[in-house]
């Protein structure tokens, strides 16, 4: 599947934020891009893949795996193996979901793998407050891309 990321961006306008997830933990930056969405920014978030989760791999891993693996195949709830899904979904439930604001909310976000061309050579935000190196002084972490492999996902 093809993803065709200017009709994408075009939905969201002209004025949007664009974030570099490469080196962010994932909780601390899906908190900061949620409080922006619900103030009604619109924000795009590329090199989902590489944002990392702290803690030890075996652990990290076992609690993914019990979140994918929760509910049934027919009547779910799912969970997203995709890194930018996984992403996503974890925005999510930053945000008052089953209000209309927090869907509108959401709408207003746009995550992708890598970095698409139409993208290139534009400034990336980088949120100083969830950076790995500033925050956390711990030397276990995994990324994005390793959790969605250990999911199944064949993408990366």
């Amino acid at each position: 599947m093809t993803l065709n990321v200017e009709r994408v961006l075009k939905t969201l306008g002209d004025s949007y934020a664009i974030i570099n997830a490469e080196g962010h933990i994932l909780g601390r930056l899906s908190s900061v891009v949620a409080k922006r969405l619900l103030k009604g920014e619109k924000i795009v978030v590329v090199n989902a893949e590489k944002a990392v989760v702290t803690g030890d791999k075996h652990m990290v891993f076992s609690r993914y795996k019990e979140k994918y693996d929760r509910g049934s195949k027919e009547k779910g709830p799912y969970f997203p193996r995709h890194p930018e899904r996984i992403f996503k979904r974890t925005v999510r439930g930053m945000l008052p979901w089953k209000s209309r604001r927090g869907r509108e909310a959401f709408r207003n976000l746009r995550v992708f793998m890598g970095i698409p061309e139409q993208l290139i050579g534009r400034n990336f935000e980088v949120v100083e407050d969830a950076m790995l190196e500033k925050v956390s002084k711990t030397e276990k972490y995994v990324t994005l891309a390793e959790i969605s492999e250990f999911l199944g996902y064949r993408g990366v």
